[in-house]
């Protein structure tokens, strides 16, 4: 963990060093910080202090940035969690994933409903008043009745933001190994089925919105004046920069956008003190098309507005995209969008188009039909 935090330091204060080509624009004001991505509550207090010393020598953080931090239940220590409210996090986000032991188990959880209970009366009493609880929903053994005791665990510990997932099982992992060779280890037999899955989210949607939580990303809700400023960036395509390992990233260059990510290799990641990293090979614009860096041109960035706009409630609207692109791009897919409309996914209504609560459960397939024909 030391060596990591020394690597995530070092690239941290190299960034605007090594992103010196004029067609990029590397922000320097950020006023969102996440950190995500796995485990980092397990850091120790110095190590959070070394973080947030990079960070503001490298970036103009403002005074009311929203600072999250992702964290399971029962992980923080008092140090740790003392010098993150001495450094301005004002957010957390609990990976409860259910309120039911048995099932949290299942998948490799630790905590229990009661140490979730604990956990908020703990950052409450720290003055933290936005926090977001994640459930999943098609865990081992949950059923209908597991399900609904989640949700109203939930809405009663009066949490502002919640956020909403059907189980991804990996066939790279135990429990998707399971699955396909219908083994009965991790749970894997007591997995609920896709349409059951399916009904429990919407089932969260219904009595999340009865709550005054109200939807307003596919797998988000929240209280009004509650939604994450930080993840809306991505849904709105404003440039965002990731640090560490498997960190993304997408900055502006010139008319078009880059996204590029670090390695998911830890060893690799270790060792890139001699490796060139992505933002050092931003450095030339012109190398970037043969590295791992994706140039996004004009069609990707029209396609990423349309499926990035349409994760969110409030939808896309049709005027905006013709400003940004033109309407050759936007009359392309048309024939498409009237398809899915007359299916029931989306609905267009004053020139704005949004996914329906059929739409949301089925967004991949609407995302894939939309696809402008000469990418397709």
């Amino acid at each position: 963990m030391s060596r990591y935090v020394d690597r995530l330091c070092k690239e941290v204060r190299g960034a605007h060093a090594a992103h010196i080509d004029g067609r990029t624009l590397l922000p320097r004001a950020a006023d969102t910080i996440y950190f995500g991505g796995g485990t980092p509550s397990l850091l120790s207090a110095e190590q959070f202090r070394r973080i947030f010393e990079a960070l503001r020598w490298e970036f103009d953080v403002d005074a009311d940035a929203e600072i999250t931090l992702e964290c399971a239940p029962g992980q923080l220590s008092d140090e740790t969690f003392d010098e993150l409210l001495r450094q301005g996090m004002n957010r957390i986000s609990f990976g409860v994933q259910s309120f039911v032991d048995r099932e949290s188990a299942a998948v490799g959880r630790l905590h229990t409903a009661q140490q979730c209970e604990e956990e908020l009366t703990r950052v409450r009493a720290a003055g933290i008043r936005d926090i977001n609880l994640d459930l999943i929903a098609g865990l081992p053994h949950q059923t209908a009745q597991s399900w609904r005791y989640s949700l109203e665990r939930t809405i009663a510990s009066g949490v502002p933001h919640v956020s909403v997932y059907l189980l991804e099982v990996d066939d790279e992992s135990r429990l998707g190994r399971e699955m396909l060779e219908k083994g009965t280890h991790y749970g894997a037999a007591a997995v609920p089925s896709e349409d059951e899955a399916v009904e429990f989210y919407q089932q969260a949607c219904e009595a999340l919105r009865t709550a005054d939580v109200h939807q307003y990303e596919i797998s988000n809700f929240a209280r009004p004046g509650h939604r994450s400023r930080h993840n809306l960036k991505y849904w709105q395509r404003q440039p965002y920069i990731g640090f560490g390992l498997d960190a993304h990233s997408m900055v502006p260059a010139g008319r078009d956008d880059m996204r590029f990510a670090n390695t998911s290799d830890l060893d690799e990641y270790l060792a890139e003190g001699e490796v060139e990293t992505p933002f050092a090979l931003l450095k030339s614009f012109s190398e970037a098309a043969e590295a791992d860096v994706g140039i996004v041109g004009l069609e990707g960035a029209f396609e990423e507005s349309l499926f990035l706009g349409l994760r969110l409630n409030d939808g896309v609207a049709l005027d905006s995209l013709r400003e940004q692109f033109g309407d050759a791009m936007l009359r392309d897919i048309m024939p498409a969008l009237v398809e899915v409309c007359e299916a029931g996914l989306l609905e267009l209504s004053f020139d704005r188009v949004r996914l329906t609560a059929r739409g949301r459960v089925a967004s991949n397939e609407v995302f894939s039909r939309l696809l402008i024909p000469s990418a397709a």
